[in-house]
């Protein structure tokens, strides 16, 4: 015969043990077949049929030909074994059904089997004992007419009963040198008062020793349980499923049934963890169980499933205990979870085996810790959502044959001898949530449900008195945010007004080909879009009388979601935003709305009304050739234009990570806000990637110019390089410093104002960037949270007046800037622009919102906090220094223009041949100007015809 044994139990405990919901007893089913609807695990059709005599007939034809698969569970097993001295009985008569009947005696019928080929074997459990035979369709009449035969008609001597009594004796002294065996007699016999899990399967020794003097108990345990009303027949496989049920109602339908019902005592609750030591002559090595009751076979509740899902993510081969103990720090060397099916409520195990004594208590207690975390923290939902799939999956990956799937459904069946049971159980764990993982753990994983063995040759086990708290530890853990996979920059102060910002180190870089705008349209239906709950109008609604805010900033290599309310309303503003954030609506209305502004944006916005930061978009996107920076952060039309709402789901699921999320936060945020945030946004997947890989930004060779022709009366201009200096690059400071002399932003004090506008009254303001500043006709001060892996240093001249003078702001700013790389800066200047600027850079972080967007850029560029980092770095500077990185960083060797005009053939032609660009004043200027003015107004661009390219405004973006 077989027996199921402990290792293939262990190893496949999770995806064929785990128990869930189930629905009531079929009573009184008709004779029909079920047809099951296709989202279910278990899809095959099947026939069901109780006899009135209460055995229960499950008839399921497949296509695997010609091969049966029988299996006969009875609803009994260990725990029915209530009376003292008489444990082990239902495994014993699991080896007392081969004896035959005499109809069909053990020679007769074994004799047929073998001749049949027909594979028979048997195990037995806590709760059932399941028969199983395969064999060919051919003999499936005389299978059935010999079982029956048996279960009605059980015939042994005496002399049989007391020997394969000695034979069962053999088996558990077998059985007791396997290690995980004697741990699992030891932690029951130690965890249990009163219920008869105390005793495992086998029984308890003495009892198995007193066995071949308890014939007429034998014969009243046969009478008491194997009857109509406990038994199953599943029948599966190339069978006809009627004519199959009238061969089980010939050989069957006579059976009487019986009418005793185990009495099973009901197990105290425990009151303290226990621990127990077992003394094992030349083990090597040592074994540590810790074991924790779990939950009964319940019908209506989720625990059960929710505790296999706890153990499949905390203690299986994946999970961070296991490479942590087992590969990483090899503190062990096996690491086993078993966690089987009860009827009442049974233990959940962890078996480590461990080399080295002195580790037994950090194993101990890493396992502990593991549970105090289960019970802190809120697992994430992607990987929860991604445990589920696969169980799902490989159960049905496993249905694979007649045998496999009767004897999943054997050992399902004994619960209720209802099949839907399994459809139940999977949708038992469809609805487990985050949530509910988090508290059915902090349910069952307390210290007083908690049962510990170790097992070794030594007398006792040193330093293993004191065990984790559990409660202190979850307490601990709770201190701070529970472990999440994202970082938290929590710069909580006093001031009433809070200001919190989700930093996602992606953007529209990571737009996909064809989907430029996809990173743009997410970050509007997230900030701009309703909830599942709520639409985006009752969003609004609710943050009005708040004054709360909520916006969203997108750039190539960050998106961030930005709000602010007053602490006395942080509750109510962070249930609205977080709603809009992590349970987006995806309402198609909004989708069709946000897309249509998105054009309208793209189309009216820039193309039609901003010649200046339509000019300084242009311009990187022609030093980004093929490059991830190359498209406009909102996109192209025309694949906006065919973008759908599963795009932007796919876009927000893969970019929205854990791995990607800076969280900042400052201001009196209330701690319960502050804990339900962190906790809620570990619902985000987890993700693997941290930040989009940029590649270099291409060589530019040469002088090229982009002239883009629409209707209008001024030209704007704006032109640069790629630079490789960044904020975290040494040289960083000095070149700022540089960039503020030259052109500070909005500022009347920078060289270029100077000499193009203050001096010759050209235009509105020029200015100068080795950082990307958007928006910067409407604001002074720079945005945080563009950090980027790649940077320009770019000239902007603001509009003029026609062409020509356009052509003579181009040459003058690239004549000042040849100077600037021949000559430096002068001692003066230097001093100036440094004293300027340790005075200036704390006004870029004036407000609390600006201090926490640069303190998170700090984190992407890895420096101190901004204003630290810029006055050590200025500090340190010399004239000497701010010289050489002039000469390191700028040329004018390589450069791009990018021009808006109404007339571009004419800008063309003045650049390619060179046009000389006088200017006229309309009052008197000193000689020294006018001197400069002809050098300037012949001043070479050297750009050749085939460097020059007009582009229609239509053509834009597109």
């Amino acid at each position: 015969m077989k027996l199921k044994h402990l290792a293939v139990v262990i190893a496949t405990a999770l995806s064929v043990s785990a128990c869930g919901n189930l629905t009531a007893q079929h009573k009184n089913m008709p004779e029909s077949i079920t047809t099951q609807e296709q989202n279910k695990v278990f899809s095959q059709d099947y026939l069901l049929e109780e006899l009135d005599n209460g055995l229960r007939v499950m008839v399921v034809k497949t296509d695997y030909p010609d091969l049966v698969s029988v299996q006969i569970p009875v609803s009994t097993g260990s725990r029915d074994e209530v009376e003292p001295g008489k444990t082990g009985f239902a495994h014993f008569f699991e080896h007392m059904m081969f004896k035959g009947s005499k109809k069909f005696p053990q020679a007769e019928y074994s004799d047929i089997f073998k001749n049949a080929g027909v594979d028979n074997g048997a195990y037995t459990t806590n709760d059932y004992t399941n028969y199983h035979l395969d064999f060919s369709k051919e003999h499936l009449e005389k299978v059935l007419e010999i079982q029956a035969d048996h279960f009605q008609n059980l015939n042994y001597s005496e002399a049989q009963f007391r020997t394969e009594a000695l034979t069962v004796k053999g088996e558990y002294l077998k059985n007791n040198a396997n290690p995980l065996r004697k741990l699992l007699s030891a932690v029951r016999n130690t965890a249990y008062d009163t219920h008869t899990y105390k005793h495992t399967t086998m029984g308890f020794f003495e009892d198995i020793e007193a066995m071949p003097d308890q014939m007429a108990y034998g014969k009243q345990f046969f009478d008491r349980f194997y009857k109509p009303e406990n038994v199953s027949i599943i029948i599966v496989g190339d069978v006809e499923p009627a004519a199959t049920l009238a061969m089980v109602k010939k050989y069957w339908g006579e059976w009487q049934r019986g009418d005793f019902k185990s009495q099973i005592p009901a197990e105290p609750k425990q009151k303290a963890p226990r621990y127990q030591h077992e003394i094992y002559d030349g083990l090597p090595g040592h074994w540590l169980l810790v074991s924790y009751k779990g939950s009964n076979w319940q019908p209506a509740e989720k625990d059960r499933a929710a505790l296999d899902l706890i153990s499949e993510l905390y203690f299986s081969n994946n999970s961070a205990l296991y490479q942590e103990l087992v590969v990483d720090k090899q503190l062990a060397s096996q690491m086993l979870t078993y966690n089987p099916e009860t009827k009442d409520a049974g233990l959940r195990h962890v078996f480590i085996k461990v080399d080295d004594e002195k580790n037994l208590p950090l194993v101990r207690d890493a396992i502990n810790r593991t549970y105090a975390q289960a019970r802190a923290e809120t697992v994430s939902k992607e990987k929860l959502d991604n445990l589920k799939s696969n169980l799902k999956y490989s159960f049905i990956n496993e249905m694979d044959s007649s045998e496999a799937i009767a004897g999943t459904l054997a050992s399902y069946m004994h619960f209720t001898r209802d099949p839907e049971v399994i459809n139940q159980l999977y949708q038992s764990f469809d609805n487990i949530s985050p949530q509910d993982i988090k508290r059915i753990a902090n349910k069952y994983f307390i210290d007083s449900n908690r049962t510990t063995v170790t097992m070794s040759a030594l007398d006792k086990i040193e330093g293993f008195e004191q065990e984790v708290d559990l409660a202190a530890a979850v307490a601990k853990l709770s201190e701070k945010p529970a472990k999440v996979g994202f970082s938290i920059l929590d710069n909580s102060n006093d001031s009433p007004l809070v200001d919190v910002n989700f930093l996602f180190y992606t953007g529209a870089a990571a737009d996909p080909e064809g989907k430029k705008g996809l990173a743009a349209l997410t970050a509007s239906m997230l900030t701009q879009g309703g909830s599942q709950s709520r639409s985006y109008k009752e969003i609004k609604k609710g943050l009005y009388p708040l004054a709360g805010s909520f916006a969203g900033q997108l750039d190539k290599e960050m998106m961030s979601f930005s709000g602010r309310v007053h602490k006395d309303n942080a509750a109510a503003w962070y249930a609205l935003v977080s709603d809009q954030l992590l349970n987006p609506g995806w309402r198609e209305d909004d989708f069709k709305r946000l897309k249509k502004e998105l054009i309208d944006g793209i189309k009216s916005s820039l193309k039609a009304s901003n010649d200046e930061e339509l000019g300084k978009e242009v311009l990187y996107s022609k030093l980004y050739p093929g490059h991830s920076y190359e498209s406009y952060n909102y996109g192209d039309v025309s694949d906006i234009e065919t973008l759908t709402l599963d795009d932007v789901k796919s876009f927000y699921k893969e970019q929205l990570t854990q791995a990607k999320l800076h969280l900042g936060i400052t201001g009196a945020l209330p701690q319960t806000v502050k804990e339900r945030l962190i906790d809620d946004l570990t619902q985000l997947p987890e993700g693997d990637e941290k930040r989009l890989t940029i590649a270099e930004a291409p060589k530019l060779k040469g002088h090229h110019a982009t002239i883009v022709e629409k209707p209008a009366k001024s030209t704007a201009v704006s032109f640069g390089f790629p630079i490789e200096t960044l904020r975290n690059n040494e040289d960083w400071a000095a070149l700022w410093l540089v960039r503020s002399y030259f052109g500070e932003h909005r500022s009347s004090n920078s060289y270029l104002y100077q000499q193009i506008r203050q001096n010759r009254g050209m235009n509105y303001g020029d200015y100068s960037y080795i950082e990307y500043f958007p928006r910067g006709m409407f604001q002074t001060k720079p945005d945080a949270n563009l950090g980027r892996s790649s940077q320009i240093f770019q000239i902007w001249l603001r509009p003029l007046r026609s062409n020509s003078d356009a052509h003579f702001a181009t040459r003058a700013a690239l004549y000042e800037l040849d100077k600037l790389i021949k000559n430096g800066m002068t001692e003066k200047d230097f001093q100036a622009t440094r004293n300027f600027l340790v005075n200036y850079v704390p006004q870029l972080v004036a407000s609390q919102d600006k201090q926490l967007g640069y303190a998170l850029d700090s984190e992407f560029y890895n420096t101190k906090d901004f204003v630290t980092y810029v006055r050590e770095q200025l500090a340190k500077l010399t004239l000497t220094d701010v010289n050489r990185v002039i000469k390191e960083n700028l040329q004018t060797e390589d450069m791009h223009y990018v021009y808006i005009s109404g007339d571009a053939k004419d800008m063309k032609e003045r650049l390619v041949k060179e046009t000389r660009s006088a200017l006229k004043y309309n009052s008197e200027k000193p000689a020294e100007l006018l001197n400069e003015d002809k050098i300037i107004q012949d001043y070479p661009l050297e750009i050749s015809t085939d460097n020059v390219e007009i582009l229609q405004v239509d053509q834009v973006f597109e």
